[in-house]
């Protein structure tokens, strides 16, 4: 009989160190020249990204020492305020290159988007972990309801995101339930409801013309440039801090295409370290939610596994160009405080969940 240690997962929380520690040496190799361009200060993106990450790690501290049955009494509070903060950005919200996803509250400037997704997560953890699993059935599409608001408001200004938090839901739900046939008209009603909402703007079908061809629309100038990076990497790359691409010729390169120049400072076998990074990641999740003492505790590191795959497999997709572009940044590298900020959030949930867990070679 195994017993409860009370520590949180030691090899978690190392590699949630390396992987911050390693975005932020690859983010100032990408943004030095961008920040001395526009600002005049190579390290303009890695101090404000430091600073996220520092706050980051102390709210990830604070959370891990929690008991995850504590927060989960406040998930729909929680869940409450997403909705707020995601209806204010559509009315007050600051548009940037187009797109209306942040929302300033005095020097403060984030993306409530973000925050919907633990937000997410903490509500269906609460909800479908006190269901019975008997008739839970009947309960999926009450429990997909819930979350349709949140994904419908963010889905206005951020289809990808909004995609990434319908995937967390669903995979969550999946989980909790022993019966496979729902899901298939689930599946089935997304993809209907994805092409009608493709088809409302001209926009979102451009994109699929660009994903087809880039070379021949002045749209798909970053994905060409980003495939360059990439090719031009070759096996061991150029070396850190010698990329030719992200002197002006990736758009934002410490952004949404950030894997591309990893690709090229660092060849395929970098490319490939960091892929295992994340899967490593990826199997820490599971043996946590393998392990944890309730369903609600199985579902909070459950759909954090869904949030990191999801945003992971999106990004590289996007940056090879397998995908049409939807914006996705990788977590925990590309350039973004909002993003950090709420991803070591979730990790100290990770964290608080496997305090309770008992596992052999628990840390």
């Amino acid at each position: 009989m195994q017993s409860k240690s009370g520590k949180t997962d030691g090899i978690l929380f190392v590699l949630v160190l390396f992987l911050t520690a390693f975005g932020l040496v690859v983010l100032y190799s990408m943004s030095a020249y961008n920040g001395q361009v526009r600002f005049g200060d190579s390290a303009y993106y890695f101090k404000k990204q430091f600073f996220a990450v520092a706050l980051g790690l102390v709210v990830m501290c604070q959370i891990a020492a929690l008991d995850y049955h504590v927060l989960l009494r406040f998930s729909v509070p929680a869940y409450m305020l997403s909705l707020v903060l995601s209806g204010a950005v559509l009315l007050f919200g600051d548009a940037y290159n187009g797109s209306r996803r942040w929302l300033s509250i005095g020097p403060l400037s984030f993306q409530p988007a973000e925050y919907a997704k633990p937000a997410v997560i903490l509500l269906l953890a609460g909800i479908v972990g006190r269901m019975d699993y008997r008739k839970s059935g009947r309960m999926i599409g009450a429990v997909l309801l819930l979350v349709l608001p949140v994904i419908g408001l963010v889905g206005t200004n951020n289809l990808s995101t909004a995609v990434i938090i319908l995937g967390i839901a669903v995979l969550m739900i999946f989980l909790s339930n022993p019966r496979y046939l729902p899901f298939l008209w689930i599946v089935l009603a997304g993809s209907g409801f994805l092409g009608i909402f493709l088809s409302l703007e001209s926009y979102r079908l451009e994109r699929l013309a660009i994903w087809r061809n880039p070379e021949l629309y002045e749209k798909g100038y970053q994905t060409m440039q980003g495939l360059y990076a990439i090719g031009s990497g070759g096996l061991f790359g150029r070396g850190l801090g010698n990329s030719l691409q992200k002197l002006g010729f990736v758009p934002e390169a410490q952004n949404d295409m950030i894997f591309a120049v990893i690709c090229e400072e660092m060849g395929l076998i970098g490319a490939l370290l960091l892929m295992l990074l994340f899967l490593l990641l990826i199997w820490r999740f599971m043996v946590i939610a393998t392990h944890a003492p309730d369903l609600s505790g199985t579902l909070i590191a459950a759909g954090i596994l869904g949030h990191i795959a999801l945003q992971v497999i999106l990004n590289i997709a996007v940056v090879t160009n397998t995908i049409p572009n939807t914006g996705i940044t990788l977590p925990f590298i590309s350039y973004g405080g909002t993003s950090v900020l709420f991803l070591l959030s979730e990790m100290g949930l990770a964290l608080s969940v496997s305090r309770h867990c008992s596992y052999p070679g628990k840390r």
